[in-house]
């Protein structure tokens, strides 16, 4: 066997901590805090939000759909909520390296294709163990396409027939093709373990540093400290995640000390912030990756020259400028700068206006209509339309922007139009590349297609040597990068806010370990 143990505060497999971030998407769905009231009668007219051992945090909800299944995590509050109740067998470091949680170490056999993963000592809320039976039932149902994980189509590379409990605190999984990336797997969105059988969610049962006390779908979720987590008790007493769909409501909130800890901060609100001072900015630096998606499988851009033509035409540090207020960093047609894996020799996609107008001539595509599909989920997508379609007329290409409402946007996007807006959050590079650039994958909305670029991919997968699997997964960037048809034409900066008393929060990219854990936070 090949082995990857690990101990609990070191990363795998590289030892990078640079920041990152943002796909766990933030959708939107409920009432702000003033209008919904929920605030009254829990401590809300205290100063900065309520006692000094209850901790309120704010974030956009998702709506009376909601539920408290760790397996089902859409949105930002949905991964925070599950950090408060759950594990997982591991987790990320901000560069998207993989470190021990649950897992106290995993280790291959030379085929990749066996994996054993030792668990450390650990109990549910209950004061029952987590076993590898827990493992086993909470991987199988994640790998389910019918319950929604995010991590479904990782998950589901795992052969759960031949993969069993091979003692309390040992699980063997075997693998359907070989893997050694697999680790990755054990960190991602929507695998925290459950006690084996469950399936009601209403009252939950999970390992993680708080307890369940009471949730409204759409409301407000409440937790209780539990002195007996396997990492140490949290240092406050009460976690409450309330609703606050508006930006303005999180930023109010905030200010009138209402709220500890303001999710998702942008522009016009990070300016108020800097200058208002008592409060402190958690700011990830580019964090989001904000991507043009153009779809290669339809007309026109399943010509190659009109895709090459708007990575030329459109101008990046304009874009960063003006619909990101300055609040990021040029894109280079790749997702996943400054994490391991990302080719870093690359040389920056420059504007082109004389090549990209001789593209469009070539193809027989002057005066073009072309339509991008965006929406108020980002409040730099529309302005970011409208800039690209002054610039890419210099290049002979009309761009229009129709915009959808933002509670359907992401579903309707899979299925309508030739391009389309869209942002992802910090993922492992290689699981990013297997999930969103892949030929056939689900998630493949730009419909690319490449035996070269996943004969790579499976390559890499199948590498033993970490600098030869990197080296592999590089090689197959470039060549996507030019053809997928995925623009990453910047990275935004991530913004979190927390109130004067607050200690003990950092800023990290969400899907890391260390965004919005609030087990180690401080109050007064």
């Amino acid at each position: 066997m090949t082995r990857h143990a690990r101990k609990p505060s070191e990363p795998w497999p590289g030892n990078r901590l640079e920041p990152g971030r943002r796909s766990v998407l933030a959708a939107g769905g409920a009432l702000g805090l003033a209008a919904s009231g929920l605030l009254a009668g829990c401590g809300g007219d205290t100063k900065d939000g309520g006692g000094g051992d209850r901790f309120r945090a704010a974030f956009t909800a998702g709506g009376s759909q909601e539920t408290l299944d760790p397996h089902v995590a859409p949105n930002f509050v949905d991964q925070a909520r599950a950090k408060a109740l759950y594990d997982t067998l591991a987790t990320y470091t901000d560069d998207m390296s993989v470190r021990a949680r649950l897992a106290e170490s995993w280790e291959s056999d030379t085929s990749g294709t066996r994996w054993r993963i030792r668990l450390r000592k650990a109990e549910f809320h209950d004061g029952k163990p987590v076993t590898a039976k827990d493992v086993l039932h909470s991987y199988r149902r994640a790998a389910d396409p019918a319950t929604g994980s995010p991590s479904q189509v990782l998950l589901s590379a795992i052969d759960f027939d031949a993969s069993r409990a091979d003692g309390q605190r040992s699980v063997l999984f075997v693998l359907k093709a070989p893997n050694f990336e697999f680790p990755t797997v054990l960190a991602g969105p929507g695998t925290e373990i459950i006690p084996d059988g469950t399936k009601d969610f209403r009252e939950p049962i999970g390992s993680g540093p708080f307890t369940y006390v009471s949730f409204t779908p759409g409301g407000t979720a409440r937790y209780r400290r539990w002195a007996d987590h396997w990492d140490g008790a949290p240092r406050i007493a009460e976690l409450e995640i309330v609703p606050a769909n508006e930006e303005s409501a999180r930023l109010n909130a905030l200010l009138s000390g209402q709220v500890h800890y303001a999710a998702d901060m942008a522009g016009a609100s990070v300016e108020r912030l800097k200058k208002e001072g008592s409060t402190r900015l958690l700011t990830a630096r580019r964090a989001t990756a904000q991507q043009l998606l153009l779809r290669t499988g339809r007309k026109p851009f399943d010509d190659p020259r009109l895709v090459r033509a708007v990575q030329l035409g459109i101008d990046r540090e304009a874009l960063v400028r003006v619909a990101l207020a300055g609040h990021g960093e040029v894109g280079n047609d790749l997702f996943g700068m400054g994490l391991r894996g990302y080719p870093e020799d690359l040389e920056p996609r420059e504007r082109d206006v004389d090549e990209a107008r001789k593209l469009v001539a070539e193809a027989g595509a002057e005066g073009l209509a072309v339509t991008v599909e965006t929406s108020s989920v980002d409040a730099a997508w529309e302005p970011a339309a409208e800039l690209m379609g002054r610039q890419l007329r210099e290049v002979g290409l009309r761009l229009t922007a129709n915009t959808r409402a933002s509670s359907t946007y992401f579903s309707e996007i899979k299925t309508k139009g030739v391009a389309a807006f869209n942002t992802t959050s910090t993922l492992p590079v290689s699981d990013f590349l297997q999930q969103r650039v892949r030929g056939g994958a689900a998630r493949n909305q730009t419909q690319y297609a490449s035996e070269e670029f996943d004969a790579l991919l499976d390559r890499a997968r199948t590498t033993r040597g970490e600098q030869e699997r990197l080296g592999l997964l590089a090689r197959a960037q470039k060549i996507a990068r030019d053809g997928s048809g995925l623009l990453v034409w910047a990275f935004s900066d991530a913004n979190d806010a927390v109130g004067p008393s607050v200690s003990g929060l950092r800023a990290a990219p969400p899907n890391s370990h260390d965004w919005a854990r609030f087990d180690r936070v401080r109050v007064g």
